[in-house]
């Protein structure tokens, strides 16, 4: 129940060769996303609710580190207490510590049932606070989504056995009628399945393809714990609707982890400034609630100074000494997470 892939296959692609197997790599970001940039952002998607992150499947990778010499992190059990956890060092560390070349993955059973369904909302809160009350409530949903009316719905997915899969649903209307929600529109086969989740995982390429000339979109995620989560929606919503531009607001909202996404007009500065400080509150905001200024797209160079707000300046210190040790001329993807020293 593993499978070792180089870098540029395509999680998509790779779901589709392994299809008759029984199996699949349930981590699901963007269409276009690869193995090497998943791995090298520590990535998620819509079943992390379920399934969790990228780190949770990575078995080993190899990896070529800045002076040559060749490493593979460790061996391919599924569990080892051999040594220090190199493997989630390498997950996550944004291409800075070294080039990827081969990675090992775990594989997981396809569910033998899968449902999937729509439920709107009076208002955004509402349907944070229901996302919450299910995660509480110890449902295992598949994935939980959420998509205002800028985007699109909520959409829930669910997915095990006949009688588990039932019994769920029941479960989950049931809260979300105590928080306002309307009936339930279910699918009723899986080309209806598809068709639906893909309208969530092609989100963003719908805003894209919306650009005129000199157009944008600013997309940035955070993510805080649930209890917090209906807050923080409901203040970035309105804030980011007070800004008068086509934005809206979706996410994972099983795990806490949400998405700002801003068309705007990059030849007008006045208009960036003001996006780029509704995301810069946003962000501020998340750190408050005991959050983090990303919960999957990575630090890359824009959220430098968040993240030494968020971890304080030893944890930067202890960062920057492993880069050090093993880039001392830092040629890894020089100035990403950390400015590259003067």
């Amino acid at each position: 129940m593993d499978i070792v892939v180089q870098p540029s296959v395509s999680w998509m692609d790779l779901n589709d060769q392994i299809k008759h197997s029984g199996l699949f790599f349930p981590v699901d970001p963007g269409p276009s996303a690869r193995i090497g940039g998943m791995v090298g952002t520590n990535c998620s998607g819509t079943n992390a609710v379920r399934y969790g992150t990228m780190k949770d499947w990575v078995v080993n990778v190899t990896v070529v580190l800045a002076d040559g010499t060749v490493i593979k992190t460790r061996r391919r059990p599924r569990k080892s207490s051999a040594g220090y956890n190199l493997t989630s060092l390498f997950v996550g560390s944004e291409g800075t510590l070294g080039l990827v070349t081969e990675i090992t993955l775990k594989l997981a059973v396809v569910p033998p049932e899968t449902s999937v369904a729509v439920v709107t909302f009076p208002t955004i809160r509402h349907a944070a606070s229901a996302a919450a009350q299910v995660m509480r409530a110890g449902v295992p949903v598949a994935a939980m989504e959420l998509m205002d009316e800028v985007q699109m719905k909520v959409v829930n997915r669910f997915s095990g056995t006949l009688s588990g899969v039932k019994d769920n649903i029941e479960l989950v209307e049931e809260i979300a009628k105590r928080h306002g929600g309307g009936e339930f529109e279910f699918t009723r086969d899986a080309d209806e399945q598809r068709t639906l989740w893909s309208a969530r995982k092609e989100a963003l390429w719908s805003m894209l393809a919306l650009r005129q000339k000199g157009a944008e979109v600013w997309s940035t995620d955070v993510a805080v714990p649930l209890s917090r989560l209906a807050d923080i929606i409901e203040i970035s919503k309105r804030e980011m609707d007070d800004l008068g531009l086509f934005a809206g607001v979706l996410g994972h909202i099983g795990d806490g982890n949400f998405h700002e996404s801003i068309l705007y007009d990059n030849t007008v500065p006045s208009e960036r400034a003001k996006v780029e400080r509704c995301v810069h509150d946003m962000v501020d905001r998340a750190l408050e609630m005991e959050g983090t200024c990303t919960g999957e797209h990575g630090i890359g160079l824009g959220k430098k100074t968040f993240l030494a707000q968020e971890l304080g300046p030893n944890t930067l210190l202890v960062m920057r000494s492993i880069k050090q040790a093993l880039d001392p001329h830092w040629l890894m993807n020089p100035g990403k997470i950390m400015d590259v020293p003067g």
